[in-house]
This record gives structure tokens, C-alpha cells and sequence, in this order.
């Protein structure tokens, strides 16, 4: 073998080697990234439920919860939204250790007390949670949701926001945005399989 030769294996061989590790560390990378979930949303927060309780992220651990963004004033979306969801629940029976939380994006209004009388009108499993100004944006913010305040002209106003119901699972951990287009039996088959 010429030194030529041996120069040219040499290369080779240190390439070859050089393209095995830098495809063990991405191939590591994407085997963490999966372990992560689906996606980055959900995170730390405290808020106050509607029966005065505080209430963090670390409540949502033991059983799947629905997420879902709006506000008491909301003159259709919030509240269809909200009766799907209590149609869902009552499919799966009032047994199960499932609930949702219905976060208000309007917390200059939307007062616990004010929220208490609200979802009187929905299944008890739903659970309001509202905050100050700083607590509305940092959960708004862990979970990705936009929300405008859109003012009238005699001081009354409307609240846009983003209208996805998130899946939690039992350990808190973002699943997806839960469908809730569809027959409630066949959306509680669903949230029966993540208990």
C-alpha cells in the first residue's frame, strides 16, 4: 500500500467516524426532544377557583383535565364551548375523576365570585379559575393563547381570543387540542382512555 494509500484510508476512516458520531448526537437529540411531548405548552401557574381555593399546575396531576380560555361575558362561543364540555362529562358519568378548567381571559370582570354564579349553568366538574393581570398572562402565555380586549364606543368591550380546548393528561402533560365537533360519546370514549 503506497503512502498515498494509506493517507487517503486514513481520511476516509476518520470521516466515517466523524459522520457516526455527529448521527449519534442528532439521532440523541431527537429521542429527547420526543421524551419532551408534543409540544411546549402548559406550565406553572397559580390562580383562584371560583370557590375562593388557590389553584396551581400541580392540581392538574392524578387525572386528564380540559383547558379551555374565555371569559363570563362572552356572548356565544364561550358558553356552546362550555356545554359541549358538560355534555362530554356526563357521558362518562358523574364517577369518573376527569374535570376542566375554564380560564377567564377577562380578569377585570370575571371575579371568583363572578365565576361561581356563571358555571352554575354547567357541570360541577368544570372549574373556574381567574387572577390578576400579571397571573392572566403568564398562564395565557404557557399555553400559547392570544386575547385582545376590543372596546366599544360607550366603555363596553368584547374579548378576542383563541378558542382551543387543551388535553392535559393524569401527569399534566399536554396531549393535544381536544375535539369537541363530534358526538359526546365518542368524545368521552376518548377522554375515558387517558384516566
Amino acid at each position: 500500500m503506497t503512502k498515498a494509500s494509506r493517507q487517503f484510508l486514513f481520511i476516509a476512516v476518520a470521516l466515517a467516524l466523524g459522520l457516526m458520531v455527529l448521527g449519534g448526537l442528532a439521532f440523541r437529540n431527537l429521542a429527547d426532544n420526543g421524551a419532551q411531548g408534543v409540544a411546549a405548552i402548559g406550565g406553572p401557574f397559580a390562580m383562584t377557583a371560583q370557590d375562593g381555593r388557590a389553584l396551581t399546575d400541580a392540581d392538574l396531576k392524578g387525572h386528564p383535565t380540559l383547558i379551555f380560555f374565555g371569559y363570563t361575558h362572552c356572548p356565544d362561543f364561550c358558553p356552546t364551548t362550555l356545554t359541549q364540555i358538560s355534555s362530554v362529562f356526563k357521558e362518562m358519568g358523574p364517577d369518573k375523576k376527569i374535570e376542566a378548567l375554564f380560564v377567564t381571559i377577562d380578569p377585570q370582570r370575571d371575579t371568583p365570585d363572578t365565576m361561581k354564579t356563571y358555571l352554575e349553568s354547567f357541570d360541577p366538574r368544570i372549574i373556574g379559575l381567574s387572577g390578576n393581570e400579571a397571573q392572566t398572562r403568564a398562564i395565557a402565555k404557557a399555553y400559547k393563547v392570544y386575547f385582545k380586549k376590543e372596546g366599544a364606543d360607550n366603555g363596553d368591550y368584547t374579548m378576542d381570543h383563541t378558542g382551543v380546548v387543551y388535553l392535559m393528561d393524569k401527569n399534566g402533560r399536554f396531549v393535544s387540542a381536544f375535539n369537541l365537533d363530534r358526538p359526546a360519546k365518542q368524545a368521552a370514549d376518548e377522554l375515558t382512555r387517558y384516566l
